[in-house]
């Protein structure tokens, strides 16, 4: 029988990156996983691959779309699907390969296949029984179903199916307006499909800041996405030719249909605890979710959960953060996770990325703040590259200062909100990034224009 300080189920995203930290940390770790491949969703059907089209896809438009302002002749531009897939599939492989490297350099054991507990201190994988003093999981999640609508994953798909498709469809639904949603309706839709999203809610992108959600729909509505806000889907039926979504409006209860090539199935996603014992071991849960306190420990001793399997954001790197604080706190320091500050991405084009409070959130809490605005279509830099569409919405405190939160949409979006991060988690008002100096021509100087348009006022709006 194998003997380890850590067994950790799960290689994703908060599973290997555990592994590793325990590695580094001088504990024996092993990590099982069996999906074939290291990564987890995120890297093999979610993050990863997604972004390798949403990249294709935006090229694609640029070219159709820019290079001739720009002086630029590529003649015809025409799609290769499989080929667009074989180059997705080749980034999935170099970020999976990475990954088993890396537990090699750090010394943690690979196990492959299905992992589960059968004591607090034993996890059996296949026919062979790991014994441990500490188990971790971190199996992640999975999509989330609607009742009448069954999955094939060829047709009617989720974010998995709709990273295979071999050929543009003409018409595509998406069930959701959520992220997933969001994203892979835009790299259909740049490719030539004719996207329809449904959404349950009367807003897309449910928590984002209130201003952020209706300036995001003008701006994918103009791209050619359509929406039908505030129904829900009774069922899709599969004819042989074709897809027929029916929908109830909310507010008058009226049916309506709509024919689809495909449909993508975006509502969510839940936590994946199928067949690892939990019961049987009396690990608590709650609606599916592996129940922990502060520390990411169950009511089990020795086991600890972490990333979607547990309550908060399901994100990759909401995920990385537990991942290292749990190897933390088995060798006995502190682990460290700021929820306030964790930050979102859409990798749409324009990208939308937030941190912190909204407006909504703080009016909620009887909160008293101040916003300081600037529009990408006074940045230089976002002139140059016609991105002008979007905006950096910054919240301080009224009486302090202090950042707390901000909302970007426009170029750049996802790494230009980690300075906020940064500055959040030093307490940084407002005026200490008003006051930074930032290289010119740069998109992050939209970030500091809204900081001073928390004080003063901006200087070129």
């Amino acid at each position: 029988m194998a003997e380890y300080d850590v067994v950790v189920i799960g290689g994703g995203p908060g599973g290997y990156v555990c592994a590793i930290r325990c590695g580094q940390l001088g504990l024996k770790v092993a990590c099982v996983e069996g999906r074939g491949a290291l990564g987890g969703t995120c890297l093999n059907v979610g993050c990863i691959p997604s972004k390798a089209l949403l990249h294709a896809s935006e090229l694609v438009h640029e070219a159709e779309t820019n290079f001739e302002k720009m002086g630029i002749s590529a003649g015809g531009v025409s799609v290769d699907v499989p080929q667009m897939l074989a180059y997705k599939d080749g980034v999935i492989k170099a970020n999976t390969q990475g990954i088993e490297f890396l537990f090699k350099k750090n010394k943690v054991d690979y196990v492959k296949g299905w992992g589960e507990i059968v004591s607090p201190t034993e996890v059996r994988v296949s026919d062979q029984t790991l014994n441990t003093r500490n188990i971790v999981i971190a199996t992640g999640s999975e999509p989330a179903s609607l009742p009448g609508v069954e999955i094939d994953e060829e047709r009617v798909v989720t974010s998995t199916g709709a990273l295979e498709l071999t050929k543009v469809p003409k018409k595509l639904v998406v069930i959701g307006a959520g992220v997933i949603g969001l994203e892979l309706g835009s790299v259909w839709g740049r490719l030539g499909a004719e996207v329809t999203v449904i959404e349950f809610l009367d807003v897309i992108t449910p928590g984002q800041d209130g201003e952020v959600q209706k300036h995001f729909q003008r701006i994918l509505k103009k791209q050619g996405m359509s929406f039908v806000l505030g129904a829900a889907v009774q069922k899709v039926e599969k004819l042989k030719t074709k897809l027929k979504v029916t929908y109830k409006m909310r507010k008058d209860e009226s049916e309506h249909v709509v024919d689809a090539d495909v449909v993508l199935v975006a509502t969510g996603r839940r936590p994946y605890t199928a067949g690892l014992g939990l019961e049987a071991v009396g690990v608590e849960t709650e609606r599916g979710m592996v129940t922990t306190d502060a520390r990411w420990r169950t009511n089990v001793p020795g086991i600890w959960a972490i990333g979607d399997v547990i309550a908060g954001p399901m994100l990759a790197h909401k995920a990385e953060d537990e991942g290292m604080a749990v190897a933390e706190e088995i060798v006995g320091k502190h682990g460290h996770v700021n929820y306030g500050v964790i930050p979102g991405v859409i990798y749409t084009a324009p990208e939308v990325a937030s941190v912190g409070q909204t407006e909504e959130s703080l009016k909620e809490a009887g909160h008293a703040y101040k916003v300081g605005k600037f529009p990408f279509m006074a940045n230089g830099r976002a002139k140059a590259h016609f991105a002008t569409e979007g905006f950096v919405k910054l919240i301080a405190d009224a009486e302090t200062d202090r950042i707390l939160g901000c909302h970007v949409i426009g170029p750049g979006a996802g790494d230009l909100i980690h300075e906020i991060c940064v500055a959040m988690e030093f307490g940084a008002s407002a005026e200490d990034l008003a006051l930074t100096c930032h290289a010119h021509p740069t998109f992050s100087e939209a970030m500091r224009e809204a900081a001073l348009a928390c004080g003063g006022g901006a200087i070129h709006a």
